[in-house]
């Protein structure tokens, strides 16, 4: 036998030399303790690839005694273990050495372990002919787990930095969780749906395990072969009710990942959302689910489902990682979104009662206004305005904008006006009330500057007086259908403590309607703010409808839906004496 696969006689003088110098009786005793004890398996198999020997340490690895290896192949006895048979098949054809990692489970401990192996093979010739093969086999469980798990880390990083980009891009809690759904779907699953507990419940509540648990599913995603079953499996929006020992409920109440592998009818029921889902479940061929749960920093949010079906695997340890890690993520992004939600809905409660009763303006004064939102994705702005009546048959009309949002700023709107009230009620012009009002918000830490414009009404004089903390011009629409800006001095705004405010007197009289606005109503991305003006001012609008119907009109082709901030707009106009005699008071 040649060592490298030549011809010969299989002569060694070396080995010869070595076997004289250890004293053994012969070079076959000598290789004999070396093949029974070394370390390294090794195995002869004939041209067919069944084993013909095998030692010792080969017979330990693979976990069956040699008597129960000779005469099969691997394929035969260890099913379980990669057979590599392409590359042995290599080297019975053309004689090169080669070296092959294979893996695969074995009998040997502990029990269904995923064991890995480095092998040398060459082939063996006898006089000429091809015999067979010799292989020498190292176990490098080890290392090849080490790297595998480096490579998992690697995976998992990238994975997650993935999903930093693509998940909880808004604070909005649909949007994220339709976000997870869709960056789950099909790289971990065939189906994902994110379920939360409603806002409307109290916070914090414990969950208790013998109930139902109410959730509403914020967003459901499927493989593009499940596309067919998404009416069977329900819809975003729908609220579903999960009975005590469901997985979603386990899942909740113990906040721990539920798996469910390769289920049996049983399983697959307590998997479904609900009793009616069932049938779809198994129309869609569904076998494996896994549920997470998202928690915040101190209550759970809701729940990540994922179901594999059809030919996909079942989920691995891996998988359970993976997910959680992506569910710690979106949990943040759906907790903040959570409670910005919350924050929105008081601020613009709070903004809405504020702005639903404004003072009403004497008679001789023809009054509308509107309040826009700017949208869901926004916060709700510092917008406001009021009017005041004043004796003599005056009207002081109001225009501000708290700067900042959310429900600080509708707190300081709520105290400004209030401010204003008092303020106003001792009879003062336009630029003394705004100095006054200056002084006051300078003096409390926590109050927010805002501007303010006040244009004071007076239709029996046919005057108007204009004062501006910081605000953008009023406007006046003529009775040719024009509009012109009203040019004024502008101060700085309420609450730095500068003062500086300077009045302006103006004609208003019958036919011109006076249109107050916060900067929603014309400022835009990119556009230099005397362009958003210049816009305005080249507004023709039909003075001679009514003031509701020219707020509409201004609105229409000022803001439509490019506006990004909150607008607040009203407009003003003298009334037509009707009959003898006017209100003084």
């Amino acid at each position: 036998m040649c060592p490298h696969g030549s011809g010969g006689d299989g002569a060694d003088p070396l080995l010869d030399k070595a076997a004289a110098a250890l004293s053994a009786d012969s070079t076959e005793q000598v290789l004999r303790q070396v093949l029974g004890g070394t370390s390294a398996g090794i195995a002869i198999l004939d041209t067919r690839l069944r084993f013909l020997y095998v030692n010792p340490a080969f017979a330990a690895m693979a976990g069956i005694p040699a008597a129960g290896l000779v005469g099969h192949t691997l394929a035969e006895v260890a099913p379980g273990i990669e057979s590599r048979t392409d590359v042995l098949r290599e080297v019975l054809a053309d004689g090169k050495t080669r070296e092959a990692i294979t893996s695969g489970r074995t009998r040997h401990e502990p029990p269904y372990e995923r064991r890995w192996w480095h092998g040398a093979y060459h082939r063996l010739e006898a006089g000429g002919r091809v015999t067979g093969i010799v292989g020498v086999i190292l176990e490098v469980t080890g290392s090849q787990r080490q790297q595998r798990e480096l490579e998992q880390a690697r995976e998992r990083l990238a994975l997650l930095d993935a999903a930093a980009t693509r998940i909880g891009t808004a604070l909005d809690m649909d949007m994220t969780c339709a976000q997870l759904a869709d960056f789950l779907v099909p790289l971990l699953a065939d189906m994902a749906t994110v379920e939360v507990l409603p806002t409307d419940e109290p916070e914090g509540r414990p969950l208790e395990p013998h109930r139902d648990v109410r959730l509403r599913r914020a967003a459901l995603a499927v493989a593009p072969e499940l596309r067919g079953a998404v009416p069977h499996f329900g819809r975003a929006g729908d609220f579903v009710a999960h009975p005590p020992g469901s997985t979603a409920a386990r899942c909740l109440v113990a906040g721990q990942p539920v798996l469910q592998n390769l289920q049996s009818e049983e399983e697959l029921s307590r998997s479904a959302p609900e009793a009616g889902k069932l049938a779809a479940y198994r129309a869609a061929g569904i076998h494996s689910t896994l549920v997470v749960p998202l928690a915040g920093a101190e209550h759970p949010i809701g729940t990540v489902s994922l179901a594999r079906s059809g030919d996909s695997p079942a989920f691995t340890d891996e998988d359970v990682v993976i997910t959680q890690d992506l569910a710690r993520r979106a949990a943040i992004g759906i907790g903040n979104a959570r409670r910005y939600a919350r924050s929105q809905g008081i601020a613009l409660e709070l903004q809405r009662a504020l702005l639903a009763e404004p003072g009403s303006p004497h008679p001789n004064i023809e009054f509308a206004s509107r309040y826009l939102p700017s949208g869901s994705s926004a916060l709700v702005g510092g917008d406001w305005y009021e009017t005041v009546r004043l004796s003599f048959g005056r009207t002081l009309l109001v225009m501000g904008d708290v700067m900042g949002h959310g429900v600080e700023a509708a707190v300081d709107m709520s105290y400004y006006r209030s401010t204003l009230r008092y303020v106003s009620a001792t009879d003062l012009p336009p630029h003394r009330i705004l100095r006054q009002l200056d002084a006051t918000i300078s003096g409390s830490e926590s109050a927010r500057p805002a501007t303010c414009l006040l244009a004071l009404a007076d239709p029996a004089r046919g005057l108007c007086s204009f004062a501006s903390a910081g605000h953008l011009p009023p406007a006046r629409i003529l009775p040719d259908g024009t509009t012109e800006l009203i040019d004024l001095p502008n101060g700085p705004p309420l609450g730095t403590g500068f003062g500086g405010y300077e009045p302006v007197t103006l004609d208003f009289t019958e036919g011109q309607v006076l249109l107050l606005y916060t900067d929603g109503l014309v400022e835009r991305r990119g556009e230099d703010i005397d362009t958003s003006l210049e816009r305005l001012a080249a507004l023709r609008l039909p003075v001679t409808a009514g003031v509701d119907e020219i707020l509409d009109e201004v609105l229409r082709r000022m803001a439509g839906e490019a506006a990004e901030d909150d607008v607040a707009v009203l407009a003003a106009r003298v009334r037509p004496p009707s009959g003898p005699g006017t209100e003084e008071a």
